[in-house]
């Protein structure tokens, strides 16, 4: 539970950092270095959660699941030929 709260938070952030590249682009008419600050935190945010996303699958602490639960109706069907 707490990774997925964790993982919302910092996509969060990512979106909040956007939202400011996208203010001081629009404020300062990209005449100043605010702009790149802050699409380098974002990117480098994003690359962080990428980093750690796959670090918690590898050691389990994540756990990948589809769409629908086993034994649910759609995962029960034969694939069509």
């Amino acid at each position: 539970m707490y990774a997925k709260v964790f993982i919302l938070a910092v996509f969060a952030v990512i979106v909040i950092s956007l939202g400011r590249a996208l203010f001081t682009l629009i404020q300062d008419k990209g005449r100043s270095d605010r702009t790149v600050r802050a699409l380098t935190v974002r990117i480098a945010l994003s690359v962080g959660l990428f980093a750690l996303l796959m670090l918690g699958y590898a050691t389990g602490i994540l756990r990948p699941h589809g769409i629908y639960a086993a034994g649910h109706q759609v995962t029960l069907k034969a694939p069509a030929d």
